[in-house]
Order: C-alpha cells, then structure tokens, then sequence
C-alpha cells in the first residue's frame, strides 16, 4: 500500500487516541441499543452497515489505482488459498460479531471489555503452538499476571472452578476467534499486496453472508426484517458499524505515523474508558474487583507490550493491536 512520503508523529498519536475513544465506546453502542434486536440480528446488520461504510474507500482506491491485489496475476493455486483463508477467516469474524454482541449483553459492558483485553495471551500461545514462538521469561511473567487478573474476575473473586462466569467465558471466546482468525491472515497480508481495506471489505463480505441464513435460520426472516425496518435499532447498528471500520481505518493510519508499541499503548486503557461510560450511561455499578482486575490487566499489557518492543528490536517480534488487529 503506497503511503505519503513523511511520517507525523503527532497526528500519529491523535489518530490512537482516537481509536481509544472508538475502542472504549464501542460496547456502550452495543449495550445501548433499543430492546427489540437480538444480539444475532444486531451482529447481522451492524455488518451490513460496516460493509456499506468501507465501500467508498474500496472505489477511492480503485480510481486512485491503489488496487492491490487487482494488480498482481497469481497462480491458481494461491488463489485458492487466498479465497480459503478469506472464506474461513471471514466465517470466524461474522461468529465472532455475533459473540461480541451477546457477550457485552450477558456479562456487561465493563466484564466484557475487559475479557478482550485476553487477545494477546490466546495469540501467543497459538503462535508458540503453530509457528514456534517462544516468549522470554519476562513475557511469561506479564502472562501469568494477565491470566489471575482474568481468572479472579472470572470466577467472580472465588478462584473456585465452580465459580467460573459463563457469561465471561463466552466474553473470553470473542478474543479466541480473533486470534485464531488472524494468525491465519497474517500470511494474506505479508505475502500478497492486498491492500488493508480490500482485507476488511473481503472479510465483511464472508461475515454478512454468514450471519443473514444464521438469522434467518435461528430467528426468522420477519423477526431479521422487522429489526430492519426499526429506525432506533438501525440508526445504533450504522453507528456500531461505523464506529469498528473507522477504528480499523484509523488503526492503520496511526501505525503509519508512530510505532505500533507507542499506538498500543495508548490504546490499552480502553476498558477504562467502558468503565466510565458504562457507569454515567448505562447505570452499571463498578465493583472493586473489577478495578483491580483491570488495574493488573493495562499492567501487564503494558509489560507485555515493553517486552514485546525489546524482541522487536531484536527482529523477533510481531505486534498486534489490543483490539485484536494484526498490524
């Protein structure tokens, strides 16, 4: 992808800061919706909307004569990789829309956003089992940090199996698909001149599909078209889907101008700001453990992220938006 020649660290940093605003308000959007749309149904049409947001910026390419992947002839054979790894990665994301949805509704917009922040512990160990990757000590140690700040929430202060939260396991699953979903699409971005907004327009496009005969299956179609048809509902999902391009969109940007460990920095403490709107907007009440919990997590994250930047120095490293964005 062709970038301007100059970097500008300030816009850098303003374009994260941005993306800790969207990260953080994201789930009040989700949980703020009107009564009347299923987490399935919402997922389907905030994809919809999410799809038809990154659409212009698709054309501006194609007639800027950006057009990545357009451009280059591949063998037949890579081609269908491309279109498996698109299809299979596309399905995770739409699963992963819909248990987004439905985990910010079962466990609350504070748990939830919190549980996110376990992206990074289910990608390393997917790296350490699939590509060999091996963390230092040092990461180990955040590691352990991050899990018994989760496992304490997750249990709801017991440390007792039996006192595990479904809701906040189904919470931990949305990081899971992620993870998965982009250490498989790594190889897509790295090997092959797609250009990030042909990534997440191809991806949307899989997930939508996905989600419409899941809805229509599991819901049916006067229940998927009457969430259609409700302007409250629909004016949340365009916002909701508005709101996750743009973050994309602007995560990129950012990384362009600053180094991603400075982006993802800023970036760590969007749970607390979850935290602050849930509480003023949606009236949830904020426990202690929860802020301990987080307390220890943006800790961890933050070494983590310090340790990861030393491998990168090394030329080891791969980093990743704690959003769950491969950058």
């Amino acid at each position: 992808m062709d970038h301007i020649a100059t970097t500008r660290p300030r816009r850098g940093i303003a374009l994260a800061f941005v993306c800790l605003f969207l990260l953080g308000v994201m789930p009040i959007i989700t949980n703020g919706r009107p009564e009347g749309a299923s987490a399935l149904s919402f997922a389907f049409w905030l994809s919809l909307w999410q799809l038809l947001f990154s659409l212009p910026l698709l054309v501006l390419e194609w007639r800027s004569g950006e057009r990545g992947l357009f451009t280059t002839t591949l063998a037949r054979s890579r081609q269908w990789r491309i279109a498996a790894i698109t299809l299979f990665t596309g399905a995770l994301f739409g699963l992963s829309t819909w248990l987004y949805v439905l985990a910010f509704e079962q466990a609350g917009a504070v748990n939830a956003a919190i549980a996110l922040q376990a992206y990074p512990l289910f990608a390393a160990g997917i790296e350490a089992a699939f590509l060999g990757r091996r963390k230092s000590p040092r990461e180990l140690g955040f590691t352990i940090l991050i899990t018994a700040a989760l496992y304490h929430l997750a249990t709801q202060g017991t440390w007792r199996l039996e006192g595990l939260s479904v809701s906040f396991l189904l919470a931990l699953s949305v990081p899971a698909l992620w993870s998965i979903a982009h250490v498989i699409i790594r190889e897509a971005l790295v090997t092959t001149p797609l250009t990030p907004n042909q990534v997440t327009v191809s991806r949307l496009i899989v997930s939508t599909a996905v989600l419409l005969p899941l809805a229509l299956a599991l819901e049916g179609p006067q229940a998927v078209a009457a969430v259609g048809l409700d302007a409250g509902i629909q004016s949340f999902a365009a916002l909701m889907g508005l709101a996750y391009y743009l973050e994309l969109i602007f995560w990129f940007n950012a990384v362009w101008h600053i180094d991603v460990s400075v982006a993802s920095s800023i970036t760590v403490p969007a749970p607390a700001v979850t935290m602050v709107l849930a509480c003023v907007l949606l009236g949830e009440t904020i426990h202690g453990m929860q802020l301990a919990a987080l307390g220890l997590v943006i800790l961890g994250l933050f070494g983590l992220l310090h340790a990861n930047e030393d491998r990168k120095r090394r030329g080891e490293g791969i980093s990743v938006n704690p959003s769950g964005e491969t950058t």
